[in-house]
């Protein structure tokens, strides 16, 4: 059984910041969290607790926030990691998945040969918001063939319903927000 953590109290060492990047968005800034070697040390055992005994092959991490817990989260798990780009980053064939954003489109990118197929996958991200940017990750695991075992998130706005678009996983959150 895995432990559990209360993570309540790292709300504490997330900055918000009014106003950024447009006028009335409160932005959720865990840099002040990623700083202090206590609370993120909790924060990456909290994540691991969650999928420790899961069999995980590979932790895949979303550009860019995605690459800070995403190799400390291999690491605990014995797990590879692999990372998820923007296009034009990564230099060997890749696949790629256009999304849809409020304002025009963007695209994600992984090589072709980073998956197996049947491999075991968690996906991390430092934000579940809309779940535009993990849909569109996800699409890329499902082109190659791998097994979703959950989606990870630092943070977790629930007022946007991003999770609604995931009820097949497992999806887990360790700070909820509600406004």
């Amino acid at each position: 059984m895995n432990q559990a953590f209360d993570c309540e109290p790292l709300k504490a060492l997330v900055r918000t910041v009014p106003d950024f990047p447009k006028p009335g968005i409160l932005f959720y800034d865990i840099t002040t969290l990623l700083k202090d070697k206590i609370g993120f040390a909790h924060l990456i055992d909290a994540l691991a607790a969650h999928y420790i005994g899961r069999d995980i092959d590979l932790v895949l991490g979303i550009e860019a926030r995605g690459f800070i817990f995403g190799p400390a989260l291999a690491y605990r798990l014995n797990a590879g990691f692999v990372p998820v780009r923007k296009p034009r980053k990564l230099p060997a064939p890749v696949a790629r998945v256009t999304y849809d954003l409020e304002y025009g489109s963007d695209s994600l990118e992984i090589h072709l040969d980073a998956i197996e197929p049947g491999q075991n996958i968690i996906i991390v991200d430092d934000l579940l918001a809309t779940g535009g940017t993990m849909e569109a990750t996800v699409k890329l695991v499902q082109q190659l063939g791998g097994h979703i075992a959950g989606l990870g998130f630092a943070v977790e706005l629930d007022f946007l319903k991003g999770r609604d678009k995931f009820k097949e996983y497992d999806v887990f959150s360790l700070l909820h927000y509600n406004e």
